[in-house]
């Protein structure tokens, strides 16, 4: 399905996104990898093209999520890389781990300019191309947190929640254009997401939660994810742990689910892995 499609893929050079870019070589697609750091995307694009039987179908396009103005040119490249675009998934993100008091609000702005902001952006500079071709796939990385509130996480769930409602919203406009829209909500992924994480004063957390290291194989998430974008699922949950079931115990017992969320409060504080 996937074999010659163009697929954009943000946050490319590591996680999630890595995992996918290597997971579509394998079936064929043509990719465009996208990330800040352009040295991991080459290693990225070297991975990739070990699985690929033709040459040219890897575009390295390096991109800074906040970089507004630079999206058109951004755009452009993209689309005269195969002269069409079948799938951006808005993988680019960030986390935070620091409690409401501690966290800045330029901390707070720098989450929803990072997660919320960018991809909005980036996605409306595409879908002019896709309405043109009138089909298309757009896919947004969010977060089980985009469902929940967790704690020490406000900012990155606000972001996340937010993302989950205008994606949500733009899967009813562009049905008629035949683009499908899907909302991806991993729970704890074996990623750098809390080591890159950043705390309240915006500073990188550098560590690995213990949730983190418990979670699901990263390999494992991209496959599912896909198979998710194969079947076009409007949401495409993935994960192993008890927060996967609290997506849906949540619609049943929300006050559960809120105690529950308060005794992750008392563990994390407990546990001094934050500055609590």
């Amino acid at each position: 399905m996937f074999k010659n499609k163009v697929i954009w893929i943000t946050g490319a050079s590591s996680g999630i996104g890595k995992a996918l870019a290597i997971d579509f070589s394998n079936r064929g697609a043509h990719l465009i990898l996208s990330s800040r750091n352009q040295e991991q995307l080459n290693a990225v694009k070297v991975l990739c093209e070990s699985n690929l039987q033709t040459e040219n179908s890897i575009l390295v396009l390096p991109y800074d999520a906040v970089k507004e103005d630079a999206i058109p040119q951004l755009v452009e490249q993209a689309k005269n890389f195969k002269g069409k675009i079948d799938y951006l998934i808005n993988n680019a993100g960030i986390s935070q781990r620091s409690g409401v008091l501690e966290t800045e609000m330029s901390t707070y702005r720098k989450l929803f300019d990072i997660d919320v902001l960018a991809p909005i952006a980036l996605t409306k500079a595409v879908l002019p191309i896709m309405i043109k071709q009138n089909s298309g796939h757009i896919a947004i990385t969010s977060s089980v947190a985009g469902k929940l509130g967790v704690p020490f996480r406000t900012g990155y769930c606000a972001a996340k929640h937010a993302v989950m409602g205008f994606f949500d919203a733009l899967r009813t406009e562009v049905f008629q254009y035949n683009i499908k829209v899907s909302t991806i909500t991993p729970g704890y992924i074996r990623t750098n997401i809390s080591k890159n994480a950043v705390k309240g004063d915006g500073s990188s957390f550098g560590k690995v939660d213990a949730s983190i290291e418990g979670g699901m194989d990263v390999a494992e998430c991209a496959k599912v994810i896909i198979k998710g974008l194969e079947k076009d699922k409007p949401e495409i949950p993935v994960g192993i742990g008890l927060e996967m079931k609290l997506l849906w115990l949540k619609r049943l017992f929300p006050k559960l689910v809120f105690k529950i969320m308060n005794g992750q409060y008392k563990k994390i504080a407990k546990s001094n892995q934050l500055d609590v």
